[in-house]
């Protein structure tokens, strides 16, 4: 069985260690997001975020990862994996003064009004697994979608 080759973007500071015996891995710069899968890179991508990282983002980088976002939001298949749950965020388990209810909010926002799933994945683990499995899942959906939409070569038309 041929691995899914999972391109992991060059300025990822903390990459997730994927199951070698489904996938191999390759760091290059990606147009967006942190994950992508060879050959699929402007349609499909997963952002990943501490919860640490989250927060800043949202609250003081807002402006820059509003633009990020904008990005994620032209590919058919993209999302943001949280490496924590809503019960960290609304236990205030992050550095900083940031209000929960602001964070909440700026997760709803991304969701509701940028149109683009965060996925709250509880810890990192859970994350690794299902961005891994996200990206797989991504790949034979746009495989299956691409086999749709060719031409059925056993059928001619012809021009009178």
């Amino acid at each position: 069985m041929e691995r899914t080759l999972i391109i992991i973007d060059s300025r990822e500071q903390e990459a997730f260690s994927f199951d070698p015996l489904r996938v191999s891995v390759e760091r290059r710069a990606l147009p967006a997001g942190d994950y992508s899968v060879a050959g699929l890179e402007t349609r499909v991508a997963v952002e990943r975020k501490s919860l640490a990282d989250f927060v800043s983002t949202v609250i003081r980088g807002r402006k820059r990862f509003a633009a990020e976002l904008e990005r994620l939001r032209s590919y058919p298949r993209a999302c943001i994996v949280l490496e924590s749950s809503l019960a960290d965020i609304f236990g205030r388990r992050y550095r900083g003064g940031a209000d929960p209810a602001s964070v909440f909010g700026a997760l709803l926002w991304i969701m509701v009004d940028v149109g683009i799933p965060v996925i709250p994945c509880g810890d990192r683990q859970a994350a690794c697994r299902f961005t891994q499995d996200y990206l797989l899942r991504a790949q034979r959906r746009c495989h299956e979608e691409a086999e749709r939409s060719r031409p059925d070569p056993t059928t001619t038309e012809t021009n009178p």
